[in-house]
């Protein structure tokens, strides 16, 4: 049977796995279901499976041949706290939680490749699989590293793919550099002495102080950062006073900043502050600042690019590569792999055109089905360009 033919042989299945995976979804560090159904199937296809490395994450590892060297592939185990609008059979049977990102996607093309990958003699070394815990928001991944997952099993490369609506459904795309960006959270209390709305000149307006740094934090990007350096800074809650007659005496503003260049991390840590300071002196009120470092930017090495390049290329067709293409400003914790590993590179695959709220974390988000087979070849394709038999 050829590989094309085997790959279309077990599609099927492992769309069953995936309906399955979303029929049953489980939020960050609470995924004991879902790693008990891939530790399963692991152990079912004869890879080796460790399930003690950190918290819920699965992690399996293939030999083949003499080579020594090793890679690694990697999936996302969790779902959001989304209540789901998708009108599908399979349909999220936990009220508010859903697979909204595609991770059940993406964990069973991985499990269909390994799958393949234990009856195949196509490559020379180990490939370690990685279903990991937590990928949204919790940094599953760095608690891996931190775990000891690098130390315990060293490798020279690590991939991932994710589905990407509105990417033109069934292309890949990797570009050398940037593909993802970094993310910062910040949350200032603005504090000040409450007062009857009817007698302002009694207190100090952490309200009026609040408003001014949701304006004047603008600047930040506008100018304090080179123009040629993407980055967003977004104020998206502002939360204060429980009363219209009476003016609260604490107001709290939270955030989020993105960008590709890490060092900007100190420089928006540093100016918001300022900002904050200055604004709540302005209105004789006062400001104390949270700034998290959250995930850092995912950056495709060369090399590791240059390797999905002919992948995708074994995979699609040159025709359906693209490596020229704008980076997303979201943020994705393989960060943390790719910069443990130091090489590998992170890919989107095409899930084409989608509608209101059918987007990545959107309440009627559907997994593009139609890509199934292409995340296995493609992870497969890997796996034999990285580990080539008599390489």
């Amino acid at each position: 049977m050829r590989e094309n033919d085997r790959i279309a042989a077990i599609v099927p299945e492992v769309i069953g796995w995936r309906q399955a995976i979303h029929a049953n979804p489980e939020l960050g560090f609470a995924e004991h279901e879902t790693a008990a159904f891939v530790a399963a199937k692991l152990k079912e296809f004869g890879l080796t499976v460790h399930t003690d490395v950190s918290a819920t994450a699965v992690i399996a590892t293939l030999i083949k041949g003499t080579s020594g060297k090793a890679i690694a592939l990697r999936a996302e185990l969790d779902a959001l706290p989304i209540k789901e609008a998708a009108n599908v059979i399979y349909a999220s049977q936990k009220d508010g939680v859903m697979h909204a990102c595609g991770h059940d996607g993406h964990t069973a093309m991985l499990l269909g490749a390994a799958k393949l990958l234990a009856e195949s003699e196509s490559f020379d070394g180990q490939v370690m699989f990685v279903f990991q815990p937590a990928e949204e928001v919790l940094g599953g991944g760095k608690k891996m590293i931190e775990d000891g997952l690098l130390k315990r099993f060293p490798v020279e490369q690590v991939f991932a793919v994710h589905n990407w609506p509105g990417f033109p459904e069934g292309h890949i795309g990797v570009r050398a550099g940037p593909q993802m960006a970094a993310v910062d959270d910040f949350e200032i209390v603005f504090r000040g002495s409450g007062c009857h709305a009817a007698m302002p000149h009694l207190g100090d307006d952490p309200l009026l102080a609040a408003a001014s740094f949701a304006s004047a934090i603008q600047r930040l990007v506008s100018r304090s950062i080179d123009p040629l350096s993407p980055a967003v800074l977004s104020v998206t809650q502002i939360h204060g006073g429980r009363f219209n007659n009476f003016v609260p005496g604490e107001v709290k503003v939270e955030g989020t900043c993105r960008f590709y260049d890490r060092a900007l991390s100190d420089h928006c840590a540093a100016e918001i502050e300022r900002v904050a300071t200055s604004c709540a002196a302005m209105h004789g009120a006062s400001a104390g600042l949270i700034y998290k470092r959250g995930y850092p930017p995912v950056v495709n090495p060369a090399g590791g690019a240059a390797l999905a390049v002919q992948a995708g290329t074994d995979t699609v067709g040159v025709e359906r590569v693209a490596t020229d293409f704008q980076p997303s400003m979201g943020c994705e914790d393989f960060a943390f792999l790719l910069q443990g590993v130091g090489d590998g590179a992170y890919v989107w695959i095409g899930a084409g055109d989608v509608g209101p709220g059918a987007g990545l974390h959107g309440d009627r988000f559907v997994f593009n089905d139609a890509i199934v087979p292409i995340g296995i070849r493609f992870f497969l394709n890997v796996v034999q360009r990285a580990l080539p038999v008599g390489g």
